[in-house]
């Protein structure tokens, strides 16, 4: 009699927990744009610039941390991670030039990779049985979506009653108590095949550089970054500047939300908020759908979603309905990717090979966060950037198409 593995493991939970808070975090830093560059009298491009190149460097340090993480150990390199991240916060809490913003915002990045998706998602994926991989890589990323719906309200809500820099020392404390459920993320044996196990790293990076599919998928994840980075570090300020006002006495009003700044955080958490349920219902369909076409159909619905809102004006109504809808869509790409990854090359260097893909998404979000800061600052409109990122999600749609999800096997 086959004995069924459980769905919630502590590797699940502990990994859950990290990305919360490490997620927490960084979807805030949106929030910051307004009071930094108002503090010292800067153009917006100069914390965007910062925020981009925090992007950038967690993409670099994605494919580190995961081959870190499988030489080493998962918990120093998350401990690693961990650390990083703190010391980038503390730094930054201290900069008084853009240059320095900048600088230290590579720590925070290096961070991210360490305590993010490319390691844990690698963890829970060998944790998981072939029945519950999908739906566990799936709520360890919903995870990720629960943390932004309290990091960017958190942080709106401690900017309150005391400086931005104090809101950064008290998150770099944040990150370091998660380090305290690390004993408990007990690292299961990989359960990969015995030819995986055979392979080196180079003759496993070596297929997946030959392979067309790995390229496409490579290339697809670039919008997802893009519109994800743009979002996340523009739309507060996007919504704070743009919107029409919140009417006294409607239904949001009523609520606490007085004004577009706070509705601008609100949003970010709505999309949070939303893609939970869409990042579970991926993950479901995932053991039961192309994943090539989900991802694919994914593409294609935040390519409306998105024309319609920039050519609708803008309403406290129209930002929650489109918070609500790419929020469904927001990183439920990525349960269906690290999956189709794990499924073409196995699970032996995952966290490597998903870390490559990753930084294409991580490119894509430095172009939008940084272009975003740069043309707003050129044009005084983020209207030319959003039709990018349309653009961009119009061609990952396409480019999924031909991904092949027949697994080869591999020569050692």
């Amino acid at each position: 009699m086959q004995t069924r593995t459980p769905l919630f493991t502590p590797v699940l939970i502990v990994g859950c927990v990290i990305i919360l808070t490490g997620f927490a975090i960084r979807a805030s830093f949106g929030v910051f744009q307004i009071p930094i560059a108002e503090d010292f009298g800067w153009l917006r491009s100069e914390f965007s610039l910062a925020i981009a190149i925090q992007n950038l460097a967690w993409g670099i340090g994605q494919p580190i941390f995961g081959a870190i993480a499988e030489k080493l150990g998962d918990r120093r390199a998350i401990v690693m991670g961990a650390v990083i991240y703190a010391l980038g916060l503390v730094l930054s809490s201290f900069a008084v030039t853009p240059l320095a913003h900048q600088v230290f915002e590579i720590f925070v990045g290096f961070g991210i990779a360490g305590t993010g998706f490319g390691v844990i998602l690698a963890v829970v994926g060998r944790a998981s049985s072939d029945a519950n991989r999908s739906m566990s890589l799936a709520i360890a990323t919903a995870a990720g979506s629960a943390g932004q719906v309290f990091g960017a309200p958190l942080a709106e809500y401690l900017l309150g009653f005391m400086t931005w820099q104090g809101v950064f020392v008290v998150f770099a404390a944040a990150i370091l108590l998660v380090l305290l459920f690390l004993p408990f993320m007990r690292v299961p044996t990989p359960v990969a095949s015995k030819t995986e196990l055979q392979a080196s790293m180079g003759a496993i990076l070596l297929k997946a550089f030959r392979d067309p599919s790995y390229t496409m998928i490579f290339l697809g994840f670039f919008s997802c970054g893009y519109q994800l980075g743009f979002i996340t570090a523009h739309f507060p300020a996007f919504v704070t500047e743009m919107c029409g006002a919140i009417v006294p006495g409607g239904a949001l009003h009523s609520l606490g939300i007085t004004t577009t700044s706070t509705l601008g955080a609100v949003a970010i958490s709505l999309i949070g908020l939303a893609n939970i349920g869409g990042t579970l219902m991926a993950g479901w369909l995932g053991n039961r759908v192309s994943k090539k076409y989900l991802l694919a159909g994914i593409y294609t619905l935040r390519t409306f979603v998105a024309a319609a809102f920039i050519l609708t004006p803008m309403t406290p109504a129209t930002v929650i309905l489109f918070s609500v809808s790419m929020g469904a869509l927001w990183l439920a790409t990525v349960p269906l990717t690290s999956g189709l990854i794990a499924h073409l090359y196995g699970l032996r260097y995952m966290g490597t090979l998903y870390g490559i893909v990753f930084f294409s998404h991580q490119l894509g979000s430095f172009m939008g966060v940084w272009l975003g800061g740069r043309m707003y600052d050129l044009y005084g409109s983020y209207t030319a950037v959003w039709w990018i990122g349309i653009g961009v999600g119009a061609f990952s749609a396409l480019i999924h198409l031909p991904v092949r999800e027949k697994r080869t096997e591999i020569m050692i």
